[in-house]
């Protein structure tokens, strides 16, 4: 789990190897979401996220993660999973430590992150430089049509017919209908469908068939996570993507011959540093990549734009779903989302 591939750098290895002492800063925060936000498992009105704020007395670091409660996470576990590292971060524990100290999930990914940004503030060096990757870019990102009935998400889709790519939530029945009245009202975007779960075998093709018909690029979750053997008996056309099948490198194995792309997000997988591993070992594995996120601010997804480098497809629209998102926030113009500002993260 300690495994970083961008090792080799000197001063990166010193300073990410010996830490000061770090004290901990933890606060709990609400952001009403416009209007809600609805997949298969139900809807939410905010988001509510954990801000890790890390200081060595000269510098601090912020990291963002949302608890979630399909992998077991509530607001009180990831809080106490937190506060349990105290002591290591008093002893300075260092980046690759924390792997190891911590499993995957939401509250290393606030750890990790803040790390990352202790380190860049520290040095005085933006953060992919420590990551040894080129300068980023500016990459495309999906904006996410919510599940309603298919006049109401056609309408949705109506009004964001002029980005790039979009991304359908489904999961119910009456999907294909959905899909065609989606379609209908943005014929010339790029479309990802993520069912998150929600069906089944017995809706599975002709669900796949309306997906093709509309020209569907990628179908993210289609099946229960450990129920998804079908996908590899099935004849199918379109490119699958794991999602919640799918956490860090340890799972990748357990995808071949059902998916063909992963969507690796900082908060299944505990963050970037496990992100960045993760983007080396599905290349290898000639895997698809997808990078994704969990609604929340600007402060979440800026880590999520180094891994984005090399997706083919990636979302990270969680600030535009919100009422308002936080100073210094990412800049999105059109479909494109920007790296972060020092003053954000990194």
């Amino acid at each position: 789990m300690g495994r970083s591939f961008w090792c080799g750098n000197p001063l990166h290895q010193q300073i990410g190897s010996v830490n000061a002492s770090l004290s901990l800063t933890l606060v709990t925060e609400r952001w009403p979401i416009r209007g809600s936000f609805a997949i298969s498992r139900g809807a939410k009105t905010e988001a509510v996220v954990l801000v890790a704020e890390l200081s060595d007395g000269r510098a601090r670091g912020r990291g963002e993660c949302v608890p979630y409660a399909r992998y077991g996470e509530s607001v009180e576990s990831v809080t106490q999973a937190i506060e349990n590292m105290r002591p290591e971060l008093e002893r300075g524990i260092h980046r690759n430590a924390l792997q190891g100290a911590m499993p995957p999930g939401a509250a290393r990914n606030a750890l990790d992150c803040a790390l990352w940004d202790l380190e860049a503030k520290r040095t005085v060096r933006p953060v992919q430089e420590l990551a040894a990757l080129a300068a980023l870019h500016p990459v495309t990102t999906a904006y996410t049509i919510s599940l309603a009935e298919p006049a109401e998400m056609a309408r949705a889709a109506e009004r964001a017919a002029s980005r790039t790519l979009l991304k359908i939530k489904l999961g119910a029945d009456g999907d294909p209908a959905r899909i065609r009245a989606v379609r209908a009202s943005a014929p010339r975007a790029t479309l990802i469908v993520d069912a998150n779960e929600g069906w089944n075998e017995s809706n599975l093709a002709i669900n796949f068939d309306a997906c093709e018909e509309a020209g569907v690029a990628l179908v993210e979750q289609p099946l229960p996570q450990g129920h998804d053997d079908a996908l590899a008996r099935m004849t199918r056309r379109l490119p699958v993507c794991a999602d919640e099948s799918v956490h860090d490198r340890t799972s990748l194995s357990a995808l071949a011959g059902k998916y063909d792309a992963v969507n690796i997000k900082l908060d299944k997988a505990g963050g970037l540093t496990e992100a960045l591993a993760m983007v080396a070992e599905a290349e290898r594995r000639n895997l698809t990549i997808m990078v994704g996120c969990m609604v929340a601010t600007s402060l979440a997804m800026a880590p999520a734009i180094l891994p984005a480098q090399k997706a083919r497809f990636v979302d990270l629209d969680g600030p535009l779903l919100l009422e308002k998102d936080r100073a210094d926030g990412l800049r999105y113009a059109d479909s494109l989302v920007y790296p972060p500002s020092p003053s954000l993260w990194g």
